[in-house]
């Protein structure tokens, strides 16, 4: 017996709009696979490759002047791409938050037809049993008992 993984994580149809609207733009597009580059192992192995074979080969003595200005310069880049993420994932809370307040009024108002229901619901019930009450009365008095 074996255990079958699933194919694709499951994602918010809510946030599925979204990221088909971002894939629309190129600029997105670009920035999205940078940024999940950036994010990966691979990325923090060819820096220490690049940086073992520049100081291994001596592509330049030392203090490194031209490594830690394409470093700084690449760090400048990767700080852009972090606050890039960062406001993609806020993008992506605001939609599940509004989402979310979308199921909430739509609960709330469910909840309150119901509640308006079920009080129509208890005062037909009480309606019901007054007339029942007063059926059963007016039947008690108007039949002689069988003893008379």
């Amino acid at each position: 017996m074996s255990i079958k993984a699933t194919a694709a994580p499951l994602h918010h149809p809510a946030l599925l709009e979204v990221e088909a609207e971002r894939a629309k733009s190129a600029q997105n597009r670009v920035a999205d696979r940078i940024t999940r580059f950036a994010g990966s192992m691979s990325f923090v192995y060819i820096h220490l490759l690049w940086f073992a074979v520049w100081i291994v080969f001596r592509v330049e003595d030392y203090p490194f002047g031209l490594l830690t200005m394409i470093v700084s310069l690449e760090a400048i880049f990767l700080s852009t791409f972090v606050m890039i993420s960062q406001n993609r994932a806020d993008a992506k809370r605001q939609v599940l938050a509004d989402h979310q307040w979308d199921i909430v009024q739509t609960e709330e108002k469910q909840n309150e037809d119901l509640l308006r229901i079920s009080t129509q619901i208890l005062e037909m019930t009480k309606a019901i049993h007054a007339l029942t009450l007063k059926t059963a009365g007016g039947a008690t008095a108007a039949d002689p008992s069988p003893g008379s």
